[in-house]
Parts: structure tokens; sequence; C-alpha cells
């Protein structure tokens, strides 16, 4: 749990090398009703699923928290390291990043779902079908991921009563958006060497929800989504709000921020207007995107009120 942060820096910035480059479009759309067999259209190719999964084995946590809040935890029977959520998911020392072919084939599963596949083609040998979800990058994306994973354990309606849910908080939430004269701007910290997120990624989707500036996207020269920022370039953006991804990977907190040299000039850090969003909230793309939502417009509304 404690390495999150990083290890999304690294899925997210170079998917290619983490994971598997493919000619597909990300978000495929799944064929196929709660009868089986069904395939899925996904970007390791065709996923053919012959009967209802009763042994998944998850190797991303972000999949790990989307098969449960489907219905569809009674079927999983081992998660990578990683899945920590929701409380009393069968953790294992399989690895999603790192993933031991062998040890995942111990556990007899019957599907596989990851975040990459490298290094799993051979399950193809082992007659295992392989799901691959990579980060999404949008939200759409990210519903198209809840659905894929409905067909492919049987529990189509569930996954998309659990988008509407997601769709219908979403909602819900914006509808709650201070109303600034002038957006606010902010940084998000993924982790404590300044990595960020621009507004063309996933999480800055979810900031650009709240109505907020987003202070990465003027420096992200190569248009990798996730700029390395310096410290200087922070300083100087003077961002109204900092939110904080890492706290459990870096032990960063906002006394922390605070005290890094030249950052006591910062807005954000003069009106106390640093917040911790939680590693794993702001770096999966599953069911608890409205709780990433909510910490940010609340921190919002605090700014707000500090204004008035």
């Amino acid at each position: 749990m404690g390495r999150i942060s990083a290890l999304f820096v690294c899925l997210a910035l170079t998917l290619g090398a983490c994971g598997e480059a493919s000619d597909k479009p990300a978000t495929p759309a799944a064929t196929g009703d709660e009868s089986f067999p069904v395939t899925i259209q996904a970007v390791n190719g065709d996923v053919d699923i012959p009967s209802r999964p009763e042994r998944i084995v998850s190797l991303s946590s972000t999949a790990t928290e989307m098969l449960f809040a489907i219905g569809a935890g009674d079927q999983v029977v081992a998660v990578d390291d990683q899945s920590d959520y929701p409380p009393g998911v069968p953790t294992t020392s399989l690895s999603g990043y790192e993933p031991n072919v062998e040890a995942i084939a111990e556990y007899g599963p019957d599907l596989v779902v990851a975040a990459g596949g490298s290094g799993l083609k051979s399950l193809a040998g082992l007659s295992i079908p392989l799901l691959v979800h990579p980060a999404a990058g949008t939200l759409d994306e990210a519903y198209t991921q809840f659905e894929q994973l409905g067909v492919a354990t049987g529990h189509v309606a569930e996954a998309a009563e659990e988008v509407a849910r997601i769709k219908s908080r979403i909602d819900e939430i914006v509808a709650t958006v201070p109303d600034f004269a002038e957006p606010p701007s902010f940084y998000h910290e993924l982790d404590n060497t300044y990595f960020s997120a621009t507004s063309a990624t996933f999480i800055g989707q979810i900031y650009e929800l709240a109505g907020l500036t987003n202070i990465a996207d003027k420096a992200d020269k190569a248009g990798t989504g996730y700029p390395q920022l310096s410290a200087e370039y922070i300083v100087q953006a003077d961002p109204d709000l900092i939110f904080l991804a890492d706290s459990e990977c870096c032990n960063q907190t906002p006394e922390r921020v605070a005290s890094r040299p030249g950052w006591d000039k910062i807005s954000a850090v003069r009106n106390d207007a640093v917040f911790d969003v939680g590693d794993d909230i702001a770096s999966r793309w599953g069911p608890r995107i409205v709780d990433f939502l909510q910490k940010v417009v609340d921190a919002e509304r605090e700014l707000e009120m500090a204004n008035q």
C-alpha cells in the first residue's frame, strides 16, 4: 500500500512499458450478456470466457475494488499485494507489476484481471483467460471497465447499477462546487519528487469537474500527462490549493510541505489549504472516484470559507 503512488506514476507514465502496447482502442466495448460463453474486446485482444468464472485472480487494485463493487467478490480467490480495499479482500504476495505466472496458476484461476499484460502471455498456454484493464484516462474509460467486468463475471446488471450510482453521485457533488469569481489554482502531488498530473489525465478530469485550474498543465512540455515539476516552479505558480497523494508512499503531510524551503510563500501553505486526498483513493479509478471528488470539493469549501 505504501508504494502505490510511485507505482501509479510508473503505470500511468509508461503504460506501454509497464504493460503492453496495443493497436486496439483503450476502452473497446464488451459483447455478450449474462449467459456464457462471452467475448470481451479488450486492449489485449478478444478475451474468450467459456463459463462463469468462479476463481478470479486480480492483479490490479482498481479491478479488485470494481469486482467487489459489482457483486463478484465471492468469485475472487486471490488479489495482488497492493489490493487492500474493500476490507477483507484475499490479499496475497502476488505482484501485479512483476507477475509470477507459476504463483498465479497455483490458485487455479479461470480468469485473471490485470492492469498490464507484460509477463502474463504464458497464461494463454494454460488456457487461463487474461483481461487487461490499464489505467483509465477518462471517466468513460473507467465506466467501460466496470461494464466489461460485469460481462466477464456474469454481473451485467450490477455493473450497470454501479456505473449509474457513480454518475449520480458525481452530479450531486458537482452541484455543490463553490462559485468562485476566479477558479482557484491547485497542485496535485503524486510523490515527493514533485511528479504531478495534468488535466489530460483521469486525475486531472476529477479536478476539472470541481472547476479548478491545474498548475501542471503548462509544465507538461513532453505531453506525458504526468510531468515532474520543480520546487521553484511550484512556488512561482503559487497554487491556492495543494492536494497530497503521497502521504502513505512518502510520508508527506501539510506540516512537512509547509517546512519545505520557500514554500511558506505559497498561498495554499499560508492559508492552511494543503489537503491529504489519500494515495489509494486518488490513484484508483474504481468505485471510490466519488470519494476523491468529494475530498476535492470539501477542500474548495474550506477555501471559500477562509476567504469570506
